[in-house]
């Protein structure tokens, strides 16, 4: 954990706020575009979801365990709402309408919810983990043990609450292999791309960050 300044702590903080929405937004979006590879079947979330683990353990770094904790707790509510409306409003990669906002859309406010459980229940466990383990002389072990369970945990418990005997009957016939192959798919851009690269991303995150939070405030704000 970092010592912040005042004016650090609290533009930091926003901008972690708003990469946890925007990526759980996205990953909430795109699950519901499934497709195919080598005759599997995943969706485009799988490519945007890791991003969070990599926003978690930076949040972590900067505020440290418990201030991490509320940041996933301010980030959950509007995380929802942003989400249920924008996937109502481009169903399966379509737009809808604004009509469509009047109707209750089950299919999409059981993502919302599953994300909300799943984020909940993986990032805690993703922040537990890499609490217990940042501190060890190998600086990789924290991030991958903590992407495993975190992911593992996140990733079934999202595809069991949104697509079990949901509404979709593809999502619902197929969601335990589509949840494997989006595991797969995380651990792999996670411990294949965003390993080797961490050290080097995360210090040149933490630096743009901390300029950025000692910027004075324009007059006015």
């Amino acid at each position: 954990m970092l010592v912040l300044s005042d004016s650090q702590y609290r533009r930091c903080l926003l901008a972690m706020v708003a990469l946890h929405i925007l990526v759980i937004t996205a990953s909430n979006y795109l699950v519901q575009l499934p497709f195919t590879i080598a005759g599997l079947h995943t969706t485009w979330g799988a490519f945007s979801f890791p991003f969070i683990f990599l926003a978690t353990d930076l949040t972590v770094r900067l505020f440290g365990k418990a201030p991490a904790r509320l940041i996933i707790a301010r980030v959950m509510f509007p995380a929802l709402v942003i989400s249920y409306l924008l996937s109502v409003l481009f169903e399966k990669g379509e737009f809808r309408s604004l009509a469509a906002l009047s109707e209750f859309n089950l299919f999409v406010a059981r993502i919302a919810l599953a994300s909300f459980m799943a984020y909940v229940i993986g990032q805690l466990l993703d922040i537990q983990v890499f609490d217990r383990l940042r501190r060890s002389a190998r600086w990789w072990v924290a991030p991958a043990l903590s992407t495993v369970v975190g992911n593992l945990a996140d990733t079934f418990a999202f595809f069991s609450i949104a697509f079990h005997d949901g509404p979709d009957a593809f999502m619902a016939s197929h969601w335990v292999e589509i949840a494997w192959v989006d595991y797969a798919v995380k651990l792999s851009i996670s411990l294949l791309l965003f390993l080797p690269m961490y050290g080097l991303l995360l210090g040149w995150l933490m630096r743009r960050l901390l300029a950025w939070g000692a910027q004075p405030a324009r007059e006015g704000v």
